[in-house]
């Protein structure tokens, strides 16, 4: 076998290893598009990617002259727009959130690294698919340690002879330092529930969990639904 072969062979290895890697930790969060999936993507990528190099490794197969590499930019382009849509696929809406942008993102990244070891480019590849890890891993942990506001769609009902429930609500929830913004009035059940309704917004990640018990007795309330927005 030739240097040539043994370099392609290689770096379909690296590229389906790579893969694999990411894959693994959207498996291990639960994600239908796991280390298979990924595993999949980066090894098309780099295979495709080997075309750029066809005078390297079968210079019998182009004409004499060529050069050592075929322009790969119309390859990328392909490959990524190719990669796009199927990431498209794993996005969905769930309520009012929106679901799969990382694993999407995962995708596309494991194409692109895949593409650099196709083209034989094994230090950039190695540092990206790093990076996409540690993306993946090490910016999970600290997000979920980062203080910042959570949002949540939230609609109470309160019986119609409920005395100052906008009030009493907005103490509640101010006790849990949870702000009630955009709120919006309606009566239902011929006219027997006052309802509000309005976005939550709590400054601490448990916010909406501790104040939950509290707001279920208040008085005079029916009924209540918390949707989150934010994760």
């Amino acid at each position: 076998m030739t240097p040539e072969l043994i370099s392609a062979c290689l770096s379909l290895l690296f590229a389906w290893a790579a893969g694999m890697l990411v894959g693994l930790e959207r498996s291990f969060n639960g994600r239908a598009a796991g280390f298979r999936t990924h595993a999949l993507v980066s090894l098309a990528s780099a295979t495709v990617m080997m075309a750029a190099r066809l005078p390297q490794l079968a210079p019998d197969l182009v004409a004499a002259g060529s050069p050592r590499l075929l322009e790969p930019s119309h390859l990328i382009q392909g490959v990524m727009t190719g990669v796009g849509f199927l990431g498209a696929g794993v996005i969905f809406k769930e309520g009012v959130s929106i679901q799969g942008l990382t694993t999407a993102a995962a995708i596309w990244s494991s194409a692109a690294f895949g593409a650099l070891f196709g083209l034989g480019l094994w230090a950039p590849g190695l540092i990206s698919t790093v990076t996409v890890l540690a993306t993946l891993t090490l910016l999970r942990w600290a997000e979920a340690r980062l203080s910042g506001n959570v949002y949540a769609l939230a609609v109470f009902q309160f019986s119609k002879g409920s005395i100052d429930a906008e009030s009493q609500l907005l103490s509640i929830l101010k006790s849990h330092g949870v702000n009630f913004d955009d709120r919006s009035y309606a009566l239902r059940s011929s006219g027997e529930v006052l309802e509000f309704s309005g976005v939550l917004r709590a400054g601490r990640r448990d916010g909406l969990q501790k104040m939950v018990s509290d707001v279920g007795a208040a008085p005079g309330l029916v009924g209540y639904s918390i949707t989150r927005i934010s994760k």
